[in-house]
């Protein structure tokens, strides 16, 4: 797989994504539904904790990744909702990180939004991937 960024403004890259990015050469595509902080068994996690709910969508979006055969590293595509988008900011390192160590910045859209499916949950991360 090839990706080249494209970026006309470089701030985007300081904060971890990029605008866009022209991906050639895969041959699967993995569409993954929204991840948050629900344990194995389906219960919410870390009630009012956004960095620890945040670390584990993250897992999670991870463990639908690998069952798939992938990585963090095909992320193509990256939408972050939220209840809370200024504490989302305090704790976006957590992301950027996972992201950065990954090799990683895909085009990234957050989204402020009133309630997730479940009401304690604060974030939630959909991803698509290629490979």
């Amino acid at each position: 797989m090839q990706r080249t960024a494209v970026n006309p403004w470089v701030w985007s890259v300081e904060m971890g994504y990029n605008q866009g990015e022209i991906v050639s050469g895969h041959t699967r595509t993995l569409y993954c539904a929204g991840q948050s902080a629900m344990s194995g068994d389906g219960k919410p996690q870390h009630d009012g904790d956004m960095a620890a709910q945040l670390a584990l969508s993250l897992d999670n979006l991870e463990a639908v990744l690998g069952q798939a055969g992938m990585s963090l590293a095909g992320l193509v595509r990256l939408n972050v909702y939220t209840t809370d988008v200024d504490l989302l900011f305090q704790h976006y390192s957590v992301l950027a990180s996972r992201l950065g160590a990954a090799g990683v910045a895909p085009p990234t859209t957050m989204l402020g939004v009133a309630r997730l499916a479940i009401p304690t949950l604060m974030v939630e991360l959909e991803g698509t991937a290629v490979g």
